[in-house]
């Protein structure tokens, strides 16, 4: 016997009814179903949980086929004379 339960807050999509949602599962055709009961709108999804598609390469995610050429320089921060406070 399937449980058919009522989904608390969710709200019809056609009649806009809260609290007139029940929600139950079918595991043997692997479908989750939802029916309102005010209007009789019905809705099914499937259970199964389908891969994502790859990551499309762009220049953020490829590596580096080299480091960067830079030049590496020490750079000493020297206060500001005229920004003293006395």
């Amino acid at each position: 016997m399937t449980v058919k339960r009522f989904i608390a807050g969710a709200v019809c999509p056609r009649c806009n009814e809260m609290d007139k949602i029940r929600a139950w599962r079918d595991d043997v055709a692997e479908k989750q179903h939802r029916e309102c009961v005010a209007c009789g709108y019905q809705d099914e999804q499937s259970t199964n949980v389908q891969a994502q598609a790859p990551e499309l390469p762009t220049r953020v995610n490829k590596p580096h086929s080299s480091a960067p050429q830079a030049e590496e320089m020490v750079i000493n921060f020297i206060p500001n004379p005229g920004d003293t406070k006395h």
